[in-house]
């Protein structure tokens, strides 16, 4: 009897455990084919998330080794790679975890269309949220939920699906060529997080004994007590679903992280150009177009402490506290006036957990062009400082210009009378925000 064959089509799930596309395979087919396509199209947008994608791809393929298995390398167009290497292993289906970038729909209909005109069953699975998108839907009405705070009531309540352990053995088909993966590159940020499940793993386990203190802690800028699993998450280095599991409280401040991640996946599933359109009906859109003021906040050097501090620390790390995120955000667009696309692009290109759908939902939440239901709310940047980072030890920490200034006054320099080496705010035309008095 002839051995049946299927290709795992690998994409942002770069484990072996609770992989529902391989797990599942594994238990149907005699031989599965994990496989991961370094796609052109794909590359050159951010050398950090290059790098940790490298560093993951080693560590699955040392996963997939213990198994019995291994990751085979392609480079090219994953939809043609797929159908190459279908022919070549005598493949008769295809798994791939269901994804909802405009990028991603578009190679799954690709894909779709291929299959069939190769006579490949293609089947979609779950994997890179806790609850599918699609699956929650409002009542009276709509595909999706706009507002957070129902979204959540309906994803803790709903039943999430069971956890799936690693396949024990997986068996590739002889005479495969696995290929090899490129030398690692250098990235951009010099303490940029290491890629993998393992590390994931890891930082998880290490990271638990702190949760029963997320609540009071995670917005202590300085205390800097958050997981830092986003990255592994953006990569299906560890899965959502586990990470929830091991939470443990669905109501807890912790998932409900992981439930606004889920949110921004589903309304970005129905409503691909969140990057590139207002999501919210009728927003104004009314900004400034200054390169220099854009340049000097990308670059750590606006004169505001706090978003200095903020986008050094994402040079640096490839990586921001959440606080800083939403004031830096905030500051680019409530007080220099800049587009949002912009700050979207500044941060895909730096950040190891830059995606589609939650740089862009957060981008738009803050802008008030998205999913906030208070869409000119203002983050006073000074009062943010203040309030979370209380003794300006974030500030020192990343802007060493400032490092003699003690206490708070570390957070209005331009209000000191001696001279320093650090630039005034800069100044928008037409205005006089109350924390520069």
């Amino acid at each position: 009897m002839t051995a049946s064959t299927a290709i795992v089509l690998l994409t942002r799930d770069l484990r072996v455990h609770d992989h529902p596309a391989l797990a599942t395979t594994c238990a149907a087919f005699d031989r599965v084919v994990p496989l991961y396509v370094l796609d052109p199209a794909l590359a050159d947008r951010s050398a950090n998330r290059t790098r940790f994608l490298h560093q993951a791809l080693a560590d699955l393929r040392a996963q997939l080794r213990d198994r019995g298995g291994d990751l085979v390398v392609r480079h090219g167009d994953p939809v043609a790679e797929t159908i190459r290497l279908a022919d070549e292993v005598g493949a008769t289906a295809v798994a791939l975890s269901a994804d909802v970038s405009h990028y991603a729909v578009r190679r799954e209909r690709r894909l779709r269309a291929e299959c069939e005109r190769h006579r490949l069953h293609l089947r979609l699975f779950p994997g890179l949220t806790v609850v599918e998108p699609g699956v929650l839907r409002p009542g009276g009405g709509g595909d999706h939920y706009r507002v957070f705070s129902p979204y959540h009531r309906a994803w803790a309540a709903n039943r999430w699906r069971e956890e799936l352990a690693a396949p024990h053995r997986i068996a590739l088909p002889d005479r495969v060529s696995v290929g090899r993966l490129p030398a690692l590159p250098a990235g951009d940020s010099p303490d940029a997080a290491i890629g993998g499940e393992g590390v994931a793993q890891a930082r998880l386990t290490d990271w638990l004994p702190d949760l029963t203190r997320y609540g009071d802690q995670h917005d202590d800028m300085a205390g800097d007590d958050t997981s830092r699993l986003s990255p592994y998450l953006r990569f299906g280095c560890a899965s959502p679903l586990a990470v929830a599991n091991r939470a443990g409280d669905r109501s807890g401040p912790f998932v409900r992280q992981l439930c606004w991640r889920d949110f921004y996946y589903q309304v970005t599933a129905a409503f691909p150009e969140i990057s590139t359109t207002a999501y919210r009906r009728g927003a104004t859109e009314q900004w400034r177009y200054d390169d220099d003021a854009l340049a000097a906040w990308t670059e750590g050097r606006t004169g505001m402490p706090i978003v200095d501090a903020g986008m050094r620390q994402l040079r640096t790390q490839g990586w921001m506290h959440n606080r800083a995120r939403l004031i830096t955000a905030a500051y680019l667009t409530k007080h220099l006036g800049q587009d949002w696309r912009s700050g979207v692009a500044v941060f895909f290109r730096w950040l190891l957990d830059g995606d589609v759908a939650n740089n862009s939902g957060n981008w738009q939440w803050v802008a008030g062009t998205g999913n906030d239901t208070k869409p000119y709310r203002g983050f006073n940047p000074v009062r943010q400082a203040e309030r979370y980072d209380p003794d300006g030890d974030y500030v020192r920490r990343w802007v060493p210009e400032l490092a003699g200034v003690q206490g708070k006054a570390i957070h209005q320099p331009w209000k000191l009378p001696e001279a320093l080496d650090y630039p005034p705010p800069l100044s928008v035309p037409g205005t006089d925000p109350v924390w520069l008095r």
